[in-house]
């Protein structure tokens, strides 16, 4: 069996960015004035709001959950609803974190403007298409296994597109019963993310912020705001 170097470094907090819809913070702000009066609405909100309306475009399907229980919400869903992704096949799920907001915007962004331009809703609108997220802050209690200084030396740890390897890795990994991996971003370079295999490891989810991601179909652009109004960040394609 392969030896696996497993770090502590994993051990703390990590961003998850998954789709919510962002019109509770806009319904808040028309309530008070008091961005602290806000936030402790926006907690509340978290903590009790039962259900949802639909989002307004498909999506990832295990980046979303059908209601707000922050465990659901930020940690449950994609163990309840595998998919494939970087480190899984599909045959079971994977939760990924990042520990920046940055890293959360390009990973995200990145599948958002994929999966976007390859939907009929791409292909029938002109108008810009908008999508909706919430950042959470997920604790993670567990040593992972470190791919960091591999990423140098393995081109396909980072690979743009093919995930065969990394899948092929992670389902080895998870079969020594070892909780996840430490690796690279492979869409923001120099940035960390976390890719966890069991649920158990991650607990104490907190609201960071909402996002508002709006794709120009024809350049391809995504701007992205966390203050309605406010472009933060632009990702090119």
């Amino acid at each position: 069996m392969e030896t696996y170097q497993v770090t502590d470094d994993a051990s703390g907090d990590w961003l998850r960015n998954i789709v919510t819809l962002r019109a509770s913070i806009d319904i808040f702000q028309e309530l008070v004035d008091d961005p602290a009066a806000v936030q402790v609405l926006m907690e509340h909100e978290l903590a009790t709001k039962p259900t949802r309306d639909p989002q307004p475009i498909i999506s990832r399907p295990f980046e979303d959950a059908r209601t707000y229980d922050p465990i659901v919400t930020a940690i449950q869903w994609p163990f309840d609803h595998p998919a494939a992704s970087r480190y899984s096949a599909g045959a079971y799920g994977v939760w990924y974190g990042a520990r920046s907001l940055v890293t959360t915007v390009h990973e995200t962004v990145h599948h958002f403007r994929l999966n976007t331009l390859a939907s009929e809703i791409a292909r029938e609108s002109s108008e810009p298409i908008v999508q909706e997220r919430r950042v959470h802050l997920v604790h993670c209690g567990a040593a992972l296994v470190d791919l960091r200084s591999l990423c140098a030396t393995d081109a396909a740890l980072l690979d743009p597109a093919n995930y065969t390897h990394c899948q092929a890795l992670g389902a080895e990994i998870r079969a020594a019963f070892l909780p996840g991996v430490l690796t690279m971003s492979a869409r923001l370079e120099g940035e960390e993310v976390a890719a966890v295999f069991v649920k158990e490891a991650l607990s104490n989810p907190r609201h960071v912020c909402y996002l508002t991601y709006t794709l120009d179909v024809a350049t391809r652009r995504v701007s992205v705001e966390r203050t309605p109004g406010t472009v933060e960040y632009i990702i090119e394609p």
